[in-house]
């Protein structure tokens, strides 16, 4: 990985040097926009609405359109005057239980690496940390915007979750919630039963992107010449009409679901067993023939015979059977 960033956490009196990295990065299939006839890339020129010339990089502004349409135009000089921290510090500003915590203010994660001297007074706050139990509420400036973000421990390393401020969470303002909706006592209770019935420890391996594993299935085909074949997509239910039936059937095959994953597990494993028994009888009789082989032939030449083995001579009319085939 390489480092995006470079300061120094702030923690009381103590600082504490640190490389800033992309905790994450998205493995969606990436596509340039090309010429459909013959494939050459499409480039796009910054051309002026006003007077329709292209207008170099150099001379290029940033401007805030208000509601009358007018624009206002925003030259360097006017965001250097702006109160952004260029001190590279990250700043805590305390300390809070995680759960206090809605997720829907994270945005990005990062990892935190101590730099030069930092690894003692590094893992002093992380070990601090863990201990309490707690996360620190801090501030950050990355990429000309200024940032609340989370410092948590996560295996040994800090990872600083970037959040969003209270003003950028949208309310969630649809007309069901002022509804009155009735939902009767055994219906809540078949969703809890379903609910208990689909109960796992969650594993983030045992789920793929079977999209992008389906492009990237369209995209070697398309390279290899082969003809692509689509599999046929899944029937969409509608909404359940007896919502009572939909729960009793959805336990029932939830159920059916997990006593076939967990009937598995023991055949998977015999049938391990059983491959790795054959392996071992088929590499002993492999070892056993050349032994015998030469077992053979030594004692044939201690009687002055030339050695005629069983197998040498069953070799010979599978090759003559073989060239009249032929």
């Amino acid at each position: 990985m390489r480092s995006i960033w470079k300061g120094a956490i702030s923690f009381g009196l103590v600082t504490i040097p640190i490389k800033l990295y992309s905790a994450t990065e998205q493995k969606d299939v990436s596509f340039h926009q090309v010429h459909r006839e013959d494939g050459g890339r499409i480039k796009y020129k910054r051309v002026c609405s006003v007077d329709g010339e292209e207008v170099p990089y150099a001379d290029i502004a940033k401007g805030y359109e208000l509601p009358t349409g007018e624009m206002v135009v925003l030259t360097d000089d006017d965001f250097a005057d702006l109160p952004l921290t260029t001190s590279r510090r990250i700043d805590v500003l305390q300390f809070t239980p995680a759960d206090q915590i809605d997720p829907i203010y994270f945005a990005k994660s990062y990892y935190l690496e101590p730099d030069g001297q930092g690894a003692k007074p590094y893992v002093l706050l992380r070990d601090a940390l863990e201990r309490s139990g707690q996360v620190a509420v801090v501030k950050i400036a990355l990429r000309q915007r200024e940032s609340l973000a989370a410092l948590r421990v996560r295996d040994g390393v800090f990872v600083l979750e970037t959040m969003l401020w209270p003003d950028e969470i949208r309310e969630a303002d649809f007309g069901f919630l002022e509804e009155d909706v009735q939902v009767r006592p055994q219906e809540l209770k078949m969703a809890e039963s379903l609910i208990d019935t689909m109960v796992a420890d969650f594993d983030p391996a045992e789920y793929t992107d079977a999209y992008r594993e389906a492009l990237q299935e369209v995209i070697e085909a398309k390279v290899a010449g082969r003809e692509i074949v689509a599999p046929e997509a899944p029937a969409e239910q509608g909404p359940a009409v007896d919502l009572m039936a939909a729960l009793r059937a959805s336990v029932e095959a939830a159920k059916r679901e997990r006593q076939g994953a967990e009937a598995a597990k023991p055949q998977e494993r015999t049938a391990a067993k059983s491959a790795a028994g054959t392996s071992a009888k088929s590499a002993g009789k492999s070892a056993a023939k050349p032994a015998a082989k030469v077992a053979v032939k030594s004692a044939a030449k201690s009687d002055g015979k030339a050695p005629s083995d069983g197998a040498e001579e069953e070799s010979a009319p599978r090759k003559r059977k073989t060239r009249r085939s032929a």
